[in-house]
């Protein structure tokens, strides 16, 4: 006999790393737990056997293709999965494949849900109407109350198909109890991190917009010995990465700067660091690894706009300085570090107690569950 149990699909491009994969993740091990079938629809990706251990089913499509011809075969292709699989729900989590999702579930009376996850730059004509399928979900989740006045200002969004669920940490991985200090070590080893150096991690994917830069130009202006900045991410296609390489060689900080890359062992890595920092020159539309790092107990300088300005409360869970401006920044390092211990393990444990409060992976499932839930 078919089983009946409700099932839900999300469609993102692909399963490799970020914020939005994993998210996909931890609703899909959500689902799993409360009796739903989990399905999650992308090109696939690294993170594919996780996905499974957890309880959820991939099937892979060619949704990180972008043209008018693999838009009507998405689309296809969703539909007769949900048809098949008796889908009642349909979750889309980034813009061209959202499209796809969106004529399958036309097509099948099936439910479209939304997360609008980003900012969602609008320099080019039509960028607007292109973004707008993020905002059209019979409910559209922002993952901070800044996205919510986004949706309302920029696309009309009706605030009763509106739900603010911030982005999660899991409180299992991000608890500094649970790390050795051989994993610490472990990493600090890789890295070739030196001994009695204050650490600076910037957590993030090597991309102009997360400000790996300007951090770059912050550390020059301070005196040696200087902090050990680590630059911490997937590079992508390697371009921007090999110019911050070539902006190391030109500051003189061949000794004071590692970039090692996507890393594993994110909670090792907060630990290993005195500050955490948030760069980005653009508006954040929720800035998970700035929670990650409270949830670690490390203080953090993140850049004044977008949702940060949630989650870092000026001088209680951490710092805020202007996007983009080094110098600032820089003073805002040296302040830190001179700061008293008991200050640092203070303004640590309050980004925790934050953390636990309002920010937990398993407070996101259950609201995203209700979601679904109000639908079915």
């Amino acid at each position: 006999m078919p089983d009946q149990s409700p099932a839900v699909l999300q469609v993102l491009p692909a399963l490799n790393a970020g914020g939005v994969e994993r998210g996909t993740i931890e609703i899909a091990e959500a689902l799993a737990a409360a009796g739903f079938r989990p399905f999650v629809a992308s090109a696939g990706g690294r993170m594919v056997a996780e996905l499974e251990a957890r309880g959820g089913r991939h099937v892979t499509l060619p949704l990180d293709q972008k043209s008018p011809g693999a838009l009507l075969r998405q689309a296809g292709a969703l539909a007769a999965l949900v048809r098949a699989e008796r889908i009642g729900i349909l979750h889309a989590r980034s813009r061209f494949p959202a499209w796809a999702a969106l004529m399958a579930a036309r097509r099948t009376g099936a439910h479209f849900v939304t997360t609008y996850h980003g900012t969602y730059n609008e320099g080019f004509p039509g960028k607007r109407l292109y973004n707008s399928v993020m905002a059209r979900g019979e409910r559209v989740i922002a993952i901070s109350q800044f996205i919510a006045t986004l949706l309302r200002e920029r696309h009309g969004t009706d605030p009763a198909r509106i739900r603010v669920i911030p982005r999660g940490v899991d409180m299992r991985r991000f608890d500094p109890a649970t790390v050795p200090e051989a994993r610490v070590a472990a990493l600090r080893a890789a890295w070739g991190v030196p001994e009695g150096r204050p650490v600076l991690l910037l957590p993030g994917r090597i991309s102009r917009w997360k400000g790996q830069e300007v951090l770059l130009r912050a550390l020059a202006m301070l005196p040696a010995p200087r902090p050990f900045a680590i630059l911490v991410g997937d590079e992508g296609r390697g371009a921007f990465a090999a110019e911050l390489r070539q902006q190391i060689v030109a500051l003189g900080l061949g000794g004071d700067v590692a970039m090692p890359g996507h890393c594993d062992d994110l909670p090792a890595a907060f630990r290993l660091a005195d500050l955490a920092l948030h760069c980005s020159t653009d508006a954040e539309a929720f800035g998970r690894t700035i929670v990650e790092a409270q949830a670690m107990e490390c203080p953090v300088i993140a850049s004044d706009l977008g949702a940060p300005r949630e989650t870092v409360l000026e001088g209680e869970t951490g710092w805020r300085t202007p996007p983009g401006d080094a110098p600032a920044l820089a003073a805002a390092i040296t302040r830190a570090l001179a700061l008293p211990a008991a200050e640092c393990a203070r303004i640590g444990a309050q980004g925790r107690a934050m953390v636990l409060e309002h920010y937990t992976t398993a407070a996101m499932q259950r609201a995203t569950l209700s979601v679904y839930r109000e639908l079915l």
